[in-house]
């Protein structure tokens, strides 16, 4: 048995899930996480903006499982705009360690 993963206060998701924690209770797959709001919406067109706010939306799909970002083991980013994300790197770094913390180990 599998358990949908959805913050409470986030409209229920319409043909896909935020995440899923398996049956063994030891794996959460969190996937298609944007830059919009818990209400479905684009605050910014602003590409760190987004960044931080996707950031967030898994750090608290994560949380309904009683997970953190320091038990992530692979992050798969899709970036649409290289251009715009090169230029970004050092602000999405902020942003990262800002939201998600210092998740490596010494």
């Amino acid at each position: 048995m599998k358990t949908m993963l959805s913050p409470e206060d986030w409209p229920r998701p319409k043909g896909y899930t935020n995440g899923v924690l398996t049956s063994g209770g030891n794996t959460i797959c969190v996937s298609g996480q944007i830059g919009w709001n818990a209400q479905q919406k684009f605050e910014s067109s602003d590409f760190v903006t987004q960044t931080t706010q996707a950031l967030r939306n898994i750090k608290a799909v994560l949380k309904e499982a009683d997970a953190w970002p320091e038990h992530i083991v692979i992050m798969i980013w899709y970036i649409t705009d290289k251009p715009a994300y090169l230029e970004s790197q050092a602000r999405i770094g902020a942003a990262y360690r800002e939201v998600m913390g210092k998740t490596s180990q010494p």
